[in-house]
């Protein structure tokens, strides 16, 4: 089964269609898996979906198909009455454990997107009677996205690509077309109707959250849950095109600062929250990513342990390592230490404290840093235009990462007089424009357009429509006199006092395990 969220290309040795292996076989255990998988789908009992989802599945694929295909879908349909819609579910965790384990092809890809189509027209235009696990519901999401984005890197490589790959990329152009990939994903949101569902729920008139999306009166969630992740979908899709504005739109019917449903899958917990950080942090909105990866940073601090056995481990620990690197880019660009707890300041400085310290002097140095963080926290963004086949082929698919690159270090840059400016603001209460720009060694007029800079640089505008500051240390001109507002953070005192309060805990066991003569 894939990973959740931004997956790595898996370049596997093994081919696709390894020699010993017959798509037509079915060993005892897969007709029993199959058998019973369909049986539990039927009666709704999503408990044992979600065991043999979770668990049965990835096992199954452990012991027989670490580096080959599962059993083809034509070779298990009559073991489940040709079922349409299993065997399309069926197909799409064929799809995922190929992505995961091998190296699709060119028409496997394609197949892929052709199953996607059928599998979400059955869900928007037919009758879905059933239930499934929120954490399969997510996987259908995420892994439509990856795919998605996967091809978009796999089109853009062209220098190596056989006459055969050219020829089925020019016959299928409306595979993984990015048009098609938004459109079944805003469809699933308006067609759910969640938007309003959760306007409902504010009220007291609707029961989604509470009941983690399932429903427990004999209908289906599949509808629903698949509308409410796809909102996260849409969110990941405009952050890989560099649209930060439009994708933290379209998640504003989910209530971050809240536990919700997307909450109830780490996968889902992690990738919304590592997208919103980002977008914010592109969009100059530092405090609301700081805010946010601070509180996700310490979830995953407290429970990692509890996901060691997840096939999604490994996943979350780097997911984890890249939201490190976005919070020190943030807290270099926007001094707010005041929004970290002690345990995520600790880990960062672990990690971070050094670069971080080089990362404030703004000279060569400092942009190899946040060139080098960047570079490998960020999405993989792609380029979802086709190539123009009649022009000699290239390779394209660093084209758009080297654009947001760009545009990340030009901000930097923007930044560079603003560190000056703050490290004497934050010295004085007041003090003179003329005895400032002479500190500064600029005239006057170059002086006010640098303080008119960093109320530019500090403030942004909020998913509302507000200006808010994103400045440690602010500033108003009165007459030629520049008045300083400093932020005092408020002392968290509790933190303390329970680390004291377990040290001495700790302290009086030791102490009545001594044995006095």
């Amino acid at each position: 089964m894939a990973s959740s969220y931004d997956h790595d290309d898996v370049q596997s040795q093994s081919q696709v269609d390894p020699q010993g292996y017959d798509p037509n076989f079915v060993p005892d255990s897969v007709k029993t898996f199959v058998v019973h998988l369909y049986r539990h789908i039927r009666e709704k009992n999503v408990y044992e979906i979600h065991q043999m989802y979770e668990s049965s599945f990835q096992t199954l694929s452990d012991r027989l198909f670490k580096d080959t295909p599962w059993p083809s879908v034509d070779a298990v349909a009559h073991y489940v009455d040709n079922d349409h819609v299993f065997c399309l579910l069926y197909r799409e965790m064929w799809y995922r454990h190929l992505y995961a384990r091998l190296s699709p092809t060119a028409k496997q890809r394609i197949d892929s997107w052709d199953n996607y189509c059928s599998l979400f027209q059955v869900v928007l235009h037919g009758v879905v009677n059933m239930q499934l696990p929120n954490q399969w519901l997510w996987d259908m999401v995420d892994e439509f996205v990856y795919q998605f984005q996967s091809f978009c890197q796999y089109r853009a490589k062209m220098k190596n690509k056989t006459e055969q790959e050219i020829a089925l990329l020019r016959q299928y152009d409306q595979a993984w077309n990015v048009y098609g990939v938004l459109n079944f994903l805003q469809a699933l949101v308006e067609k759910s109707m969640i938007i309003q569902i959760l306007e409902q729920e504010k009220e007291g008139l609707e029961q989604f959250t509470s009941t983690d999306g399932y429903d427990y009166n004999g209908g289906s969630n599949v509808l629903k849950v698949l509308g409410y992740f796809s909102m996260v979908g849409l969110l990941r899709v405009h952050c890989l095109l560099g649209d930060y504005h439009t994708g933290l739109k379209c998640l504003l019917p989910i209530d971050i600062s809240q536990s919700g449903v997307y909450t109830s899958v780490i996968g889902s917990h992690i990738t919304t929250i590592y997208h919103f950080g980002f977008a914010n942090l592109m969009l100059r909105r530092y405090v609301e990513a700081i805010r946010e990866f601070n509180k996700i940073l310490l979830y995953i601090y407290k429970t990692k342990q509890f996901h060691q056995k997840s096939p999604q481990y490994e996943q979350i620990l780097k997911k984890n390592e890249q939201m490190y690197a976005l919070l020190a880019i943030c807290l270099s660009l926007c001094p707010q230490e005041q929004l970290v707890e002690e345990t995520v300041q600790s880990q960062l400085k672990e990690k971070y404290g050094e670069k971080m310290n080089r990362m404030q002097r703004y000279d060569d140095e400092a942009f190899a840093l946040y060139d080098e963080l960047f570079s490998y926290a960020c999405p993989k963004f792609i380029t979802p235009s086709a190539p123009v086949y009649e022009e000699p082929l290239v390779n394209y698919n660093q084209d758009a990462y080297r654009l947001q690159l760009k545009l990340f270090l030009y901000e930097v840059k923007q930044q560079q007089l603003l560190s000056g400016v703050r490290t004497f603001l934050k010295v004085y209460s007041t003090i003179s424009l003329g005895k400032l720009a002479m500190y500064m060694e600029v005239d006057e007029p170059t002086l006010r357009t640098i303080l008119m800079t960093y109320k530019h640089k500090t403030h942004a505008v909020d998913s509302d429509g507000k200006i808010g500051s994103n400045a440690d240390v602010d500033f108003y001109i009165d007459d030629d006199m520049i008045h300083v507002v400093e932020s005092k953070p408020a002392k968290r005192y509790g933190d303390y006092f329970m680390r004291q309060v377990v040290k001495l805990e700790g302290l009086m066991n030791e102490m009545d395990r001594v044995k006095l003569d």
